[in-house]
């Protein structure tokens, strides 16, 4: 009904006719007094404006009555906005459990868009309709916003940090996405699109553009990075094990815990010294500087991948057992 209207953006997504009815009910609301309003200034202007050799103005000594009524009657209506609004900005911010999860990294001025079977896309998102698809985000540089008007999906997508947005796509086609913070001289070029295809025409285009996994991407730099010398899970092992950390609760030194998330593991690799894990020394080298916010992405992904025994083997010329470390 909505995208009949002229200029209104089209409804694609499952978050859009719930935005769309509230929004409407806002307007509504605030319309129909603003109207009323202006009806009783113009009314009381005139039913009692100043005549020439008329009576005073008698005096008014107020209605308890209707002092409650205004006062308890627009306390509801804003109750009930405020338990609207609620209730949409929960179901926008949980996405299903069992949703597609596609990180996407921003900088000046484009869109990189990585899938967990490993291919890349940039300025483009090709996902399956009728599919849940949960976006974790950041943004290599400034502070960006993913904004897709057809899904009513919109984001700050800020440095230093994942943030996440989840939408399901109702129609197929292509709708555009845009930067919609202002980042730079090249801001109004940082446009992309969403390409929305029936579930079998996506699974074909993912078997065609086939990269490798992000896990298996994630375990190359592992090795290559070395981290196995100290996270070998094995009785040299001079870390705390990888294996199932996902998802965990971790212990910390200073008597706290924390939950192994996307962003606890992000920050364990660039400032490993900020939350040591309890029973190991933090002996532990950042790697500021060495990985990029894509390479993160694919040491989280091989990270949560990694299950009991599935640690690889530690080379013989490693150096020599010491404990200690942080996580993970």
């Amino acid at each position: 009904m909505f995208a009949e209207i002229p200029l209104f953006p089209e409804q694609a997504s499952t978050h859009a006719e719930r935005v769309d009815t509230l929004f409407f009910f806002l307007l509504a609301v605030t319309g129909a007094v603003a109207i009323l309003v202006t009806v009783l200034v113009i009314y009381f202007a005139v039913r009692y404006r100043r005549r020439p050799g008329g009576p005073p103005t008698p005096r008014i000594l107020g209605s308890v009555w209707l002092e409650t009524f205004w006062s308890v009657f627009p306390f509801l209506i804003f109750l009930i906005m405020f338990a609207w609004g609620a209730q949409v900005y929960f179901v926008l911010t949980e996405p299903p459990a069992d949703a597609l999860e596609i990180y996407v990294v921003g900088r000046q001025w484009m869109w990189k868009v990585q899938h967990p079977e490993g291919h890349r896309e940039i300025n483009e998102l090709h996902v399956p309709r009728g599919k849940a698809v949960k976006l974790t985000l950041t943004s290599e540089d400034v502070i960006h916003d993913f904004s897709v008007p057809a899904f009513r999906t919109k984001i700050d997508v800020l440095p230093g940090r994942y943030v996440h947005t989840w939408f399901q796509a109702t129609k197929t086609g292509r709708f555009h996405l845009y930067c919609a913070q202002y980042c730079g001289t090249n801001h109004a070029g940082m446009i992309g699109s969403i390409v929305v295809m029936e579930p079998s025409e996506y699974a074909a285009w993912l078997n065609s553009h086939a990269e490798g996994s992000l896990a298996l991407q994630g375990r190359k730099l592992f090795l290559k990075l070395q981290c196995v010398s100290c996270h070998s899970a094995d009785s040299r092992a001079r870390t705390p094990v990888l294996e199932d950390l996902f998802g965990s609760t971790v212990h910390l030194r200073d008597g706290s815990t924390v939950t192994a998330d996307a962003a606890y593991i992000r920050e364990s690799i660039l400032k490993p010294r900020a939350k040591i894990v309890a029973g190991w020394e933090p002996i532990m080298p950042t790697f500021q500087g060495q990985v990029d916010e894509e390479d993160l992405i694919k040491l989280i992904a091989y990270i949560k991948s990694l299950r009991p025994g599935q640690t690889p083997v530690r080379t013989e010329d490693a150096a020599p057992p010491v404990r200690g470390t942080i996580s993970p």
